[in-house]
Parts: C-alpha cells; sequence; structure tokens
C-alpha cells in the first residue's frame, strides 16, 4: 500500500514539473475580445491588414469619425500657413463648436488643430469652403479620396458628420482603412497625438486653449490618435490607435456604450495576437523557380526587408513566387531590378519586394578578355620597362 502511494505521489510530481516546463503560447490561445460596439475593426497601420472585424461591411452612421477624412484631404490639397477666413455659412454650425466669428481669420493648421482635437463643426465648415469652395465641393473630394483609398462602402455628404441624411455612412472597415491612410501622414499624426494646443483668437486677449477629446491618450500605454464622435443616431464612435515597439494598430468602434474599453482591448489583442514577422531578409538571395537562365557568378536579391503580422498558426500558410522579366540574367546587370519576390497567404498576396541583380567581383584567378587584357598587356610592358631603367 505504501509502495502505491509513494508511486502515486511521485507520478503526480512529475506531471506536475512537466506542466510547468511545458511551453504556453499565450499568442494561441487568446480568443477575440466581447465587445459593446455594434461594429468595430482593427488594422495593421503599416501593412493595412485587417486583424479583426465585426459587422466589417455593414453600413453605419459615423458621426464625427467623419472629419478624419476631412482633414487629410486638407492636409493634402491646401497649405499649412494659408490663412483662412470664417465665412458666415461655418458660425454658429450645431455641436461641436471652437467659437469661430464670422470673418475671423485663423491658419489652416489652427482650424486642423481645432477640427481633430474639439471635434469643431465649425472648423470642419471653414475648411470645407475654403480646400473646396464650398461644402459640396469639398464633399465631392471626400467621396474622391475614399474610392482612391478603396473604401467601397463609404459615401460622404458633409464635412463634419452631422445626421443630415441616410446617405453619410461608411463602415468599420472602410474607417479602418481611412486610418490607417492618414496616420501615414507626418502632419496628420503629430496633430491627432496632440494633448493641448493653443491657436489664435482673433479679437480676444486670450488665444482658445484645445483640450483633445480623446481619452485615450491618457487611458492607453502608446496611444496616439484618434478621433471620436457621437450623434444622437450615430450614438458613440471612435476612432483610436497605439503603437509600440515602433508598430501601430488601429481600432474603429462605432455605436458603442463601452468604446474605451472596447477599443483598448482591441488594441492589446492585436499586440498579443500578430506579432510582426520577417518573411525576407534585406540582401536575402532568392532561387527562381521559374525557367530562367543565370550566367555563372549572378544571383538574385531582395532590395529589402518584409515583416507581416501574422499569428503563429498562420505561418505554415505564407508561400513565395517569383517573377522576373528577363530570361537571362548576366553580370552586366549588376544592381539591375528585374523582378519581385511575391508574397502570399494561403491564396492571397500581402506583398512583394523588388529583386536585383548581384554579380561576384572579378577575382584576380579569372582569365581577362578583350579591351581588360589588352591594358593588362600594356601596363605589364611599362611597367617592367621602368623596373628595368
Amino acid at each position: 500500500m505504501n509502495v502505491r502511494k509513494l508511486l502515486s505521489g511521485g507520478l503526480v510530481v512529475f506531471l506536475f514539473i512537466q506542466l510547468l516546463l511545458a511551453p504556453v503560447s499565450i499568442a494561441e490561445a487568446q480568443a477575440p475580445p466581447s465587445l459593446s460596439a455594434e461594429g468595430a475593426a482593427l488594422i495593421d497601420v503599416a501593412s493595412g491588414r485587417i486583424l479583426y472585424s465585426k459587422n466589417g461591411t455593414k453600413k453605419m452612421r459615423i458621426a464625427s469619425l467623419t472629419k478624419t477624412m476631412t482633414a487629410i484631404v486638407a492636409i493634402e490639397t491646401g497649405k499649412l500657413d494659408d490663412v483662412v477666413t470664417v465665412p458666415p455659412e461655418a458660425v454658429g454650425v450645431e455641436g461641436s463648436s471652437i467659437y469661430l466669428k464670422r470673418s475671423e481669420k485663423l491658419t489652416l493648421e489652427e482650424l486642423l488643430y481645432g477640427l481633430m482635437l474639439r471635434s469643431g463643426n465649425d472648423a470642419a465648415v471653414t475648411i470645407a469652403t475654403h480646400i473646396g469652395g464650398s461644402v459640396p465641393g469639398f464633399t465631392y473630394l471626400m467621396n474622391e479620396k475614399a474610392a482612391l483609398i478603396g473604401m467601397e462602402h463609404t459615401n460622404f455628404t458633409n464635412p463634419h458628420g452631422l445626421d443630415d441624411s441616410n446617405q453619410h455612412y461608411s463602415t468599420p472597415e472602410d474607417m479602418a482603412k481611412l486610418s490607417a491612410y492618414a496616420l501615414r501622414n507626418p502632419v496628420f499624426r503629430q496633430i491627432v497625438s496632440t494633448k493641448v494646443k493653443d491657436i489664435s483668437w482673433e479679437g480676444e486677449e486670450w488665444d482658445r486653449r484645445l483640450l483633445n477629446k480623446n481619452k485615450m491618450l491618457h487611458l492607453y500605454n502608446g496611444a496616439d490618435g484618434v478621433k471620436t464622435g457621437y450623434t444622437k443616431l450615430a450614438k458613440r464612435c471612435l476612432a483610436a490607435s497605439a503603437t509600440r515597439d515602433g508598430r501601430q494598430l488601429a481600432t474603429i468602434t462605432l455605436n458603442a456604450s463601452d468604446d474605451w474599453n472596447d477599443s483598448a482591448k482591441l488594441l492589446d489583442y492585436g499586440f498579443a495576437q500578430f506579432p510582426l514577422k520577417q518573411l525576407v531578409g534585406e540582401g536575402q538571395d532568392v532561387q527562381p523557380e521559374m525557367p530562367l537562365t543565370m550566367e555563372a557568378g549572378t544571383h538574385l536579391v531582395t532590395q529589402n526587408a518584409f515583416r507581416y503580422p501574422l499569428q503563429t498558426a498562420e505561418e505554415a500558410g505564407i508561400k513565395q513566387r517569383v517573377v522576373v522579366g528577363q530570361s537571362t540574367i548576366t553580370p552586366k546587370m549588376d544592381g539591375q531590378l528585374v523582378g519581385f519576390l511575391q508574397l502570399y497567404l494561403k491564396d492571397q498576396m500581402i506583398g512583394q519586394v523588388p529583386l536585383l541583380v548581384r554579380a561576384d567581383a572579378p577575382t584576380s584567378s579569372q582569365p581577362l578578355t578583350g579591351a581588360h587584357a589588352f591594358w593588362k598587356q600594356l601596363w605589364d610592358i611599362v611597367a617592367g620597362g621602368l623596373w628595368s631603367a
């Protein structure tokens, strides 16, 4: 009996030690978060990969998240030091305001801070009339930009997001694409990450002090954007972003009663579940699978490295394809771009890296021919005569 107890006890201890020593993959264990949002999306800014989606293609009201598009169109089209005169139609616009006065003058940059930090609807109309000539003219530019970005289920009818019609809408995934696109612009990135900004206030003894409404800048480690939003019909909306270890993620939550926590959960999930994996190194030799003649001493090498956010289980699904526009690679093509290394996750291409020709340096043991041989012989004769003199 004692022997059986000893054996049983030893087995329990052994199994417990094995459990402690066994590798645990947190990334594989964590499930997607539960959210209050009716619609949500999470995107990796650099790659543009959608990492999470809830009702991602559902057309919904987006409230002041609209102003992300207003800002990026203005930044790309206008000049930050432009002096803008406030038009009469911008004064007293309902909702959030920075209390602009008729004919007041501010720079476009100041208006952009008022737009994104305080969600000024008066700033939105002022920017729209300055850049587009009118609100309809500016919304045309907004929709044109949306099409270029690939926002296939989006339509803008105003620059501020107020509920003026059922024709002003977007989707969580489209707005995630917009956030990622805008965050790649350094001016936009600087504005939305600013917590406090003073701008001019014509006719007053003091400046306007703008406090950013985005509480994520204080609540979440690494938070650096993007925009809050609310209307009675859209409910609470939030575009948030954060950067950790040089990597930026962005979230969209629409009609979310607990938007701050929703966004934090999504960001935590993205950073934990989708680490950046280096799939290709810079200067890496690539062996073409296609019929290709490679002359002696030539190689195909990658111009740059390529990293992509992947879950551990997805790595087995990565495939590579070499595409070269030449049938023969010669040493004379050293340094030339001749094709691409395409990378696929299953059947979807996720990126491509330029391929360059690299030729081995000639060695002294290699025979010289043609002009090289002639000049070598001439130098030997001259050098021999000099040494003999």
